[in-house]
């Protein structure tokens, strides 16, 4: 049966994980329908996992489920049809899974609609909302069908697909969506607290300029659209523009396997793929340095520490380098600066 999906081989197998590494798991992927989602879901499969295809396009979702069945044999997949902004659509769907497959124990949330991205100067309210709702309502409706269950067996993964948390150019509004989601998450790792307690681990993950190069054709008018995502130099370490969604799903699957280690961290393709000491198409292209990790403490107020505020040369600063944290250092971002309080 001829599949019409945009694949490619998969590329988990460089990653050195076993092919059972995942047996038994449980997965669901919103937005599994093609590029991230899709990748992954096949990355996941061939771990060993089931995986619930949740796309709203029936034609997408269900080629994706039939294309994984093809890969892996049939009953690795489900594709259920499903509108994740709608509370009710998300219940059937987390029925139809439990009664497929029993439960689920990995929720990776890739659904979004990044045609919608513009210029904040260009988006109108009803379209940051349709994109609030997918990204970040769409979040909270797949955790609260799926946590409780991880939660009662001490087992499970929580992920999201992040963002740049601003463009130079656009499409701005898809990236302020994207942000409230991971801010969500994140917020949900500190709720849950240390992994050792609870089983869940939650982190995201930045997946930087995944695709396929578009095809070259040299007689096209070269237009400038208002709004068009530009050419990012160094979107993606090791590679020359986009990383294909097979080596993206590469990575965030063996994130998803470590996801204890990483648990309440934001993360990148890049560091992930460095991590495993991928073979990069363009070697040249990555560095041997990366940025320092931010104390805890500075992270809860992170927003306030952006861009050049009123910052004047010679006044006394404290690190906000992880490295340079206390062993249970207070999150109070007042004993930092040296206020111990009360």
């Amino acid at each position: 049966m001829e599949n019409s999906l945009d694949i490619a081989p998969l590329s988990v197998d460089k990653t050195g994980m076993e092919r059972d590494a995942l047996a038994g798991d449980v997965a669901v992927i919103t937005g599994g329908g093609g590029n991230i989602g899709l990748a992954t879901a096949r990355s996941l499969a061939w771990l060993g996992a089931k995986v619930v295809i949740v796309e709203l396009n029936p034609k997408t979702g269900d080629a994706a489920a039939n294309l994984v069945n093809q890969e892996n044999g049939d009953g690795t997949a489900l594709f259920v049809e499903t509108d994740i902004t709608r509370g009710d659509s998300v219940k059937a769907m987390a029925e139809k899974s439990f009664t497929e497959f029993g439960k689920v124990d990995i929720l990776v949330h890739a659904a979004m609609d990044m045609s919608l991205g513009d210029r904040i100067t260009n988006t109108t309210a009803d379209v940051l909302d349709r994109q609030y709702a997918i990204s970040t309502r769409g979040a909270l409706l797949c955790i609260r069908a799926f946590l409780p269950g991880m939660l009662e067996r001490g087992h499970g993964t929580i992920t999201y697909l992040a963002s740049a948390f601003r463009y130079p150019t656009a499409p701005s509004s898809y990236c302020a969506a994207k942000a409230a989601t991971s801010s969500l998450m994140l917020s949900l790792a500190e709720e849950l607290g240390d992994v050792k307690d609870s089983g869940i681990g939650v982190f995201t993950l930045v997946p930087g300029w995944v695709g396929r190069p578009p095809p070259v054709d040299a007689n096209a008018e070269k237009k400038d659209i208002p709004g068009e995502r530009r050419k990012f130099p160094g979107a993606n370490v090791g590679y020359e523009e986009r990383m294909p969604p097979e080596d993206l799903g590469a990575a965030l699957s063996y994130a998803i396997v470590h996801a204890a280690e990483i648990h309440g961290s934001g993360i990148t393709a890049g560091q992930v793929l460095k991590h495993i000491n991928w073979k990069f198409p363009r070697p040249d292209l990555v560095p041997e340095v990366d940025f320092a990790r931010i104390r805890d403490g500075v992270a809860v107020r992170m927003f306030g520490y952006l861009g050049q505020g009123f910052a004047k040369q010679g006044n006394p600063t404290v690190s906000i380098d992880r490295a340079d944290a206390q062993d249970g250092e207070s999150m109070n971002f007042l004993t930092l600066m040296g206020l111990q309080g009360e």
